[in-house]
């Protein structure tokens, strides 16, 4: 299957399905030489883990991560890098049910079109639980870039349904379920009762996620094609559930003047950031601003109609372990993905003997 890849010279190869032995990914690319430690990658992963809340799945997997290859004596050998995670809570039984059914909202009816077979058990490859390899390779990519420039990428949930979270506190995330970056105790209750709610009734609600790449030096992209915007939202659009992706002020340039949207150069920089730090698919020096929305979860409890395999109108309820909210658990994989396009870049900036200048503009 094609696909399976991302990258061209930091190149990552993932392979697997949810409800098989193993998944995992080949990380190619990387330098020699960088520390490398199984700890730096399961920090990442048991960010994205399931089962941290009530108000996500509750399939209990340690997606404790193993290197195969490419490390000696803890630093990277600039060979491929093998991380393998096992996969030791599957209930395959779940989906016998639905095996020969379309689920509204999911991959079912594409992958079946495309290859005539599929694999029911949790997604098989369209399963979210592929993106525990993203994050795995992710976590190299970020100490790429943070050892290089110092460049660090976060990312929180802004909104869940009609819910609004101010981005305050950075830190807050890993202190409530949401991943918000907000200590606003009524926000979260709010938050806490809709989730609630919609279990009981075997329903789900979309969300967005906010990104920011900080210290990422100026002049990675380049014009028309390459633009490190255009190769940043793909990456973003890869992420299971992902609708739409916007840069910097997004659809807010709808309604804005030229006069309010260009970003100024004063002695200090640019007196504002409303470009998302790219200006003409390259990077400024100014943080990378993105902003992901996510749908809701497909698998739902509510009953809806739809076809099987034989062409029959038939209905269908997908029962087992769900998020009633997908994004809760999305803003370490989208982290990792904007870390594996900057990582790339960097590498392709270095091949071409490209000036970078580290924590911003090379002027």
């Amino acid at each position: 299957m094609p696909g399976s890849s991302i990258g061209r010279l930091f190149r990552v190869e993932n392979f697997g399905e949810s409800h098989g032995p193993a998944i995992g990914c080949v990380v190619d690319g990387c330098p020699a030489g960088l520390m490398l430690s199984e700890a730096d990658i399961q920090t990442e992963l048991d960010r994205r883990r399931p089962g941290t809340s009530r108000f996500v799945t509750q399939r209990r997997e340690p997606d404790a991560v193993e290197i195969l290859s490419g490390v000696y004596e803890g630093r990277t050998t600039g060979t491929p890098i093998a991380l393998l995670i096992r996969n030791t809570d599957q209930k395959s039984r779940d989906y016998s049910a639905i095996a020969e059914k379309f689920r509204p909202g999911h991959a079912d009816f594409g992958y079946w079109t495309k290859f005539g077979i599929r694999d029911p058990r949790g997604g098989g490859r369209s399963s979210a639980r592929l993106t525990a390899p993203t994050v795995a390779a992710g976590a190299i990519a970020k100490k790429l870039l943070r050892e290089a420039f110092g460049t660090e990428i976060r990312a929180c949930v802004t909104q869940v349904g009609p819910i609004l979270f101010p981005v305050e506190n950075w830190d807050a995330r890993e202190k409530n379920p949401f991943f918000a970056a907000t200590e606003n105790g009524d926000l979260i209750q709010e938050a806490e009762a809709l989730l609630d709610g919609l279990r009981r009734e075997g329903d789900s609600i979309g969300s967005k996620i906010h990104l920011e790449i900080t210290s990422l030096p100026a002049g990675l992209g380049e014009p028309i094609y390459d633009r490190f915007d255009a190769r940043l939202a793909a990456a973003l659009m890869g992420l299971n559930a992902v609708k739409a992706v916007s840069i910097g002020e997004g659809f807010n340039v709808c309604s804005m003047r030229g006069s309010e949207n260009n970003d100024e150069m004063t002695s200090d920089g640019f007196a504002t950031n409303h470009a998302g730090g790219i200006l003409g698919g390259i990077t400024t020096g100014a943080p990378v601003v993105a902003d992901i929305a996510v749908k809701p979860t497909p698998s739902i409890r509510k009953t809806q109609m739809t076809r099987d395999i034989h062409g029959n109108f038939v209905e269908v309820s997908t029962t087992g372990r769900h998020d009633p909210c997908v994004g809760l658990r999305a803003s370490p994989i989208a982290e990792a993905l904007a870390a594996l396009t900057a990582a790339d870049f960097l590498l392709l900036a270095r091949a071409s003997g490209e000036r970078l200048t580290k924590g911003g503009s090379a002027l």
